[in-house]
């Protein structure tokens, strides 16, 4: 395996639909209230983009260090773990790609204000706090927490602020079903590792509330996209285009069965990566009917 190869398959390409859905719904939306801005929209691209990445790093770093990530594994092969790139290389490769997104934000910093740097100061921080620290959110139940927080909240109605520089409650309403669906990802990731976590010590929710929690969750964050889009709809203004997204409701229909009725744990890497795909599916489909929805 190339050097490239294993580097790109450490920056873990397909949960990088996480940062990248955000990104294109706080676009999407400053487009639909004239507002876009080219150079702020392709910063807060780039930044989450090596955010995310550098988040990925270090839960590589981090697993493999706490042990985390062992021969047994299920899922996908983690690069320190497997022993393809040494913990001082992840390590190093954690802190400059975390040390770009913070000089690429200083444009975002310069244009928007204070607030955007602690955003930026935070977002880095929790990405490494998510496996790292002397409390990692995802050793400890929180990471379902932090992912909506961070790949929902944050992610939509900042990059709308650094556009429009006003916030605005359209983006939270927004950024609730993008949260949800990254939660996703992170789920199916727990089903799939449940068993690895509970010897190793690593205290998920599907750990702490079994595998029928980590299910019920999963179709609940998928129902909690239908919320906002009828809030927008009945009291915000919007006309029936904001409706779009809820064809993606085919595919997550697939996915829902593949989630209770899996036999075999390393399937759910496939149903991972659809998961990933059905909701760059929902953010195109919402981008669209947001623009249309005017």
């Amino acid at each position: 395996m190339s050097s490239l190869r294993i580097w790109l398959d450490a920056s873990r390409p397909k949960t990088l639909t996480a940062a990248i859905v955000p990104v294109m719904t706080g676009i999407a939306l400053a487009v639909r209230n004239d507002l876009f801005r080219a150079d702020t929209a392709v910063a807060a691209l780039l930044c989450a983009l090596l955010i995310q990445i550098g988040t990925n790093f270090a839960n590589d770093y981090f697993d493999a260090q706490k042990g985390a990530d062992t021969d047994k594994r299920v899922g996908f092969q983690r690069a320190t773990a497997s022993g393809l790139v040494s913990p001082n290389a992840m390590k190093r490769a954690m802190i400059l790609t975390m040390l770009a997104a913070f000089i690429g934000g200083l444009y975002l910093v310069w244009t928007g204000g204070l607030i955007v740097l602690w955003i930026g100061l935070l977002s880095i921080l929790f990405g490494i706090l998510y496996t790292g620290g002397p409390y990692p959110l995802g050793y400890n139940g929180l990471g379902d927490l932090f992912v909506f927080l961070f790949f929902g909240i944050v992610a939509v109605s900042a990059t709308y602020y650094v556009q429009a520089l006003e916030w605005s409650t359209d983006s939270f309403l927004l950024a609730v079903p993008v949260g949800a669906l990254a939660v996703n990802i992170l789920v199916i990731n727990n089903l799939r590792d449940v068993e690895e976590d509970r010897v190793t010590g690593k205290r998920t929710l599907g750990v702490m509330f079994g595998e029928r929690a980590l299910k019920a969750e999963y179709i609940l964050m998928n129902l909690l996209t239908i919320p906002p889009l009828f809030i927008l709809h009945q009291w915000h203004g919007y006309n029936a285009w904001i409706f779009l997204p809820l064809l993606s409701f085919l595919p997550f229909g697939l996915l829902w069965r593949q989630v209770l009725f899996h036999k075999e744990k390393s399937s759910l890497n496939q149903t991972l990566e659809r998961t990933a795909q059905v909701m760059v599916l929902f953010g195109i489909l919402l981008c669209t009917g947001l623009i249309l929805s005017v």
